[in-house]
């Protein structure tokens, strides 16, 4: 008597689960035989023969898989035969035909989460090969040109004993008469026994739709806890950079899941950053670059600049830097910090200095000879004093443009130039690394 399928089936998946992947390939070759037709022991050998890197034997298993499905019109079993498919093309660098079976799963069953996680991986792949390379190219149909093995025959009775010896006459071999018939065998019938109990597999016991995550975060480190029962150690891949995390482990339907999160909001140090795979969740502490940054979200939501740098030494070179304002002078944005200090200088020169006779020409903003400005102007405050001289003697126009300018811009920018600021409303341009805040 034969063993029963499911029995073995189940023995497959417990092998499988636990890294046996010649013992798995065994139980569901076992079982194929049993049910030839069955596309989840062909799916399931498929994953094993992966797993032990016989990647040509996966292919053929998810090909012929693709056909049964197909056959019996089933839309989820026939998108995860095609992820498998893919997943051995990719692993065999027939990028384009992974490409195009991945893109047949996805349009059958939008629901599978791992079949993103792959076509991440074929992008990176793709990305390290030129464009023109023959590997990109799509050479597979969507349903594979091939015959599907047929359960083998067992020999016939008569065919077994098609010659026997006559008792007796030894060496001497009669042929059996055309009429003669196998007298039947009785066998004793076999005690009575209990079915075997299924084989539950080890493994995880969460459904893929109830997987859920939640993360916290201190000034040093940000936690992410991932709620799902049962991950096995041995088959699970965590992968921590720089900017990304992602963990895929396999599902008991012969599926892998997969967790990315990339980019991640800020920077994390992957020598130091860890994770712990328990009985009822994955966590992991991730070790900020920056310490004390707040992350706002678990992944950025806006592509890092080339060239820009995350890094603390660079954040405080950006604030050593005194913040330019916006201005209209015709010679560029005004370093106020140096007006300030050529005022105070200015103001101890003018007690000394005497003053000349005549008008001077008119200056642009950027060369005004502050030693004209009256000591008791800005005595208190140099630079209240100077934009007090400014204002009192300029013209009509120059001071409504500094005065609406000052005003809509909630003080961040000051223009002399009516003809400029008349024409619409002057906007906030807070300094870089500043935020303005509404009056």
């Amino acid at each position: 008597m034969s063993a029963d399928p499911a029995n073995l089936a189940a023995k497959g998946a417990a092998a499988l689960s636990s890294q046996d992947y010649p013992a798995a390939i065994s139980y569901y070759t076992q079982a194929i035989e049993g049910i030839p037709t069955s596309v989840d022991y062909y799916i399931k050998r498929s994953t094993a023969h992966q797993r032990a890197s016989s990647y040509s034997d996966a292919l053929s298993d998810a090909e012929i898989a693709v056909i049964l499905a197909q056959r019996k019109g089933n839309r989820e079993q026939l998108s995860t035969s095609q992820l498998r498919r893919g997943i051995a093309l990719l692993l065999m660098q027939q990028y384009g035909d992974a490409g195009a079976c991945f893109g047949w799963a996805e349009k059958l069953n939008e629901k599978d989460k791992s079949i993103p996680f792959w076509q991440k991986k074929l992008e990176v792949d793709l990305s390290k090969i030129l464009d023109d390379d023959v590997r990109r190219e799509v050479t597979v149909k969507e349903i594979p040109d091939r015959e599907v093995p047929k359960p083998s025959k067992p020999a016939t009775s008569k065919a077994a004993a098609s010659s026997f010896k006559s008792p007796g006459d030894s060496g001497r071999v009669e042929e059996l008469p055309d009429d003669y018939k196998e007298p039947k065998k009785t066998e004793p019938k076999p005690a009575a026994v209990e079915p075997p109990k299924p084989t539950v597999p080890a493994g995880v016991s969460t459904p893929a739709d109830k997987i859920r995550h939640e993360w916290y975060q201190t000034a040093n480190s940000v936690t992410v806890s991932l709620f799902v029962k049962g991950v096995p150690k041995e088959s699970t891949t965590v992968e921590l950079e720089s900017n990304s995390l992602s963990i895929t482990f396999p599902l008991p339907s012969g599926s892998d899941f997969s967790f990315t999160l990339d980019p991640l909001f800020a920077d994390i140090n992957p020598s130091t950053s860890y994770y712990k795979i328990l009985g009822t969740k994955v966590e992991f502490t991730l070790q900020k670059v920056e310490t004390g940054k707040k992350w706002a979200t678990l992944e950025s939501t806006t592509e890092p600049t080339p060239g820009a740098s995350t890094s603390a030494s660079s954040a405080a070179k950006k604030e050593d830097k005194p913040p330019v304002y916006p201005t209209s002078s015709k010679t560029g944005p005004k370093n106020w910090d140096k007006v300030v200090d050529d005022l105070a200088q200015s103001s101890k020169k003018s007690k000394t200095a005497k003053g000349a006779d005549g008008d001077k020409e008119d200056q642009d903003d950027d060369t005004i000879d502050y030693a004209d400005i009256n000591d008791d102007e800005f005595s208190s405050d140099p630079v209240n004093g100077f934009f007090k001289k400014l204002y009192k003697d300029a013209d009509p126009d120059t001071r409504r443009a500094m005065m609406k300018s000052y005003v809509e811009s909630n003080g961040t920018a000051l223009s002399t130039n009516w003809g400029e600021v008349g024409r619409g409303k002057v906007e906030t341009s807070p300094p870089d690394g500043m935020e303005a805040k509404k009056w």
